[in-house]
């Protein structure tokens, strides 16, 4: 798995962490991601060992992404924030921090919420 993927779903982990709750929904989302990224048993394993303990803002590497990295974790925390059934006010919270700790400008970090979250409501819809 490449090195910019480790560091996206570190990042998520701290998304999945940002109300206090590693729900078992995220769990699953983080798994999908694994597979998606191809992560091998050791690699799996090694992110799960790192999702134990809550997460901040400020372990995401920032230094292991790049700008198209950073809007990918941008979107992908914005879909994991509704993996649950619903954004908490605190998941909101953090995706605003996430977007400045990126250095996302804000107008281009609404944007991205924006489209994120109308994609995420439509699969919720699916799952009714």
């Amino acid at each position: 798995m490449h090195e910019q993927n480790v560091a996206i779903l570190k990042g998520l982990v701290a998304v999945a962490w940002a109300d206090g709750v590693f729900a078992d929904s995220e769990k699953q989302a983080l798994d999908g991601l694994l597979a998606a990224f191809g992560a091998s048993e050791e690699e799996t394993s090694n992110i799960h060992d790192y999702a134990k303990d809550p997460k901040k803002i400020d372990d995401i590497p920032l230094s292991d992404l790049s700008s198209d990295d950073r809007r990918m974790l941008m979107s992908h925390a914005v879909l994991l924030s509704f993996v649950d059934g619903e954004q908490a006010e605190s998941e909101k919270e953090f995706l605003e921090a996430l977007a400045k700790h990126l250095r996302i400008p804000k107008e281009e970090a609404d944007a991205i919420c924006a489209a994120s979250a109308a994609r995420a409501k439509k699969y919720l819809k699916l799952l009714d």
